[in-house]
């Protein structure tokens, strides 16, 4: 892989990710592989911010649209995946775009991952439902009496992460830390990490905009069509779990969109906790240079 790049673009929602990608794939003439964890179903699209047609024609785009939500895809399978698209461009590129939000998909990319044990549907499927009938304070207090190392060292705002510490301990009696290595991959191909942000109150704003329209475009009617599909992990997220309350008449339609707009935000805030982490990030105030730079490292 002598001489290949990836040129990583990452950041929170609603930042200017997606129009950066095309951007910097187009000057390139070659293709993004989406680093997000929902945009590979087919089955959901408004809630999960697609990119939209224009840019999906105007550079090809790999992992968008891959997979049915009857399939279950996690940070490893992206990586296996990831690297094979990545090959596939290198055949006629030197260059790929790897753009999204989801933190663990883009260090699996690029370091590889640990890994920890599928728990069996069962199990999965009774944490989901526990989780949906008793919310984020079960979750957090079912791993503090259960894991309390992952409880001292991980995302406890984050429910899908402590779903899956507390699918991987109900399933094999040990903490998820237990099956995680902290090795890391160095892989034959230069990685080159960029990340774009935006001021709080301009990404608040983008936010609470995007929301409204996806309201606007059908996203009730979205939710509604995969009702049936409501414990899968792609669900249990910000844009979906308020509809589904919607639906069961437990809120009103506008109470939906407004704590939507305040647990994207959260959200947003999780993804820049996480990507600060990453010293090798180099930062853009509204993507400002960011193609300038990298053609020049390129």
């Amino acid at each position: 892989m002598k001489g290949k790049k990836v040129i990583v673009i990452a950041g929170p929602t609603a930042v200017g990710k997606t129009a950066m990608a095309v951007r910097v794939a187009q000057y390139f003439n070659t293709a993004v592989i989406s680093a997000d964890s929902r945009q590979c179903y087919r089955e959901i699209s408004i809630g999960t911010a697609k990119p939209g047609a224009a840019e999906l024609a105007a550079v090809p785009h790999y992992f968008i649209n891959s997979h049915s939500i009857r399939e279950e895809v996690n940070a490893g399978i992206f990586e296996k995946l990831a690297l094979q698209y990545a090959e596939e461009v290198w055949r006629n590129n030197d260059v790929v775009v790897l753009c999204g939000g989801t933190g663990l998909y883009i260090k699996a990319f690029c370091e590889g991952i640990d890994d920890i044990p599928a728990a069996p549907a069962e199990i999965r499927k009774e944490v989901i439902a526990r989780y949906e009938q008793e919310g984020l304070g079960w979750l957090q207090e079912e791993i503090k009496a259960k894991d309390p190392g992952f409880y001292a060292v991980g995302e406890i705002q984050n429910p899908q992460r402590l779903m899956r510490a507390l699918e991987v301990f109900n399933a094999t009696g040990r903490s998820i830390l237990e099956f995680r290595t902290g090795s890391v991959i160095r892989r034959d191909f230069e990685i080159i990490k960029t990340g774009i942000e935006l001021e709080k109150p301009q990404l608040h704003a983008n936010i609470a905009t995007r929301v409204r329209q996806m309201v606007k475009d059908g996203l009730v009617e979205e939710v509604r069509a995969v009702q049936e599909f409501r414990g899968h992990n792609a669900l249990q997220t910000v844009g979906y779990t308020k509809i589904f309350d919607y639906l069961d008449g437990k809120i009103s339609l506008k109470e939906a969109e407004e704590l939507i707009v305040v647990h994207t935000r959260q959200y947003a805030k999780r993804q820049m906790t996480w990507f600060r982490k990453d010293k090798e990030i180099r930062w853009y105030e509204r993507g400002e240079g960011l193609l300038e730079d990298v053609i020049q490292k390129v």
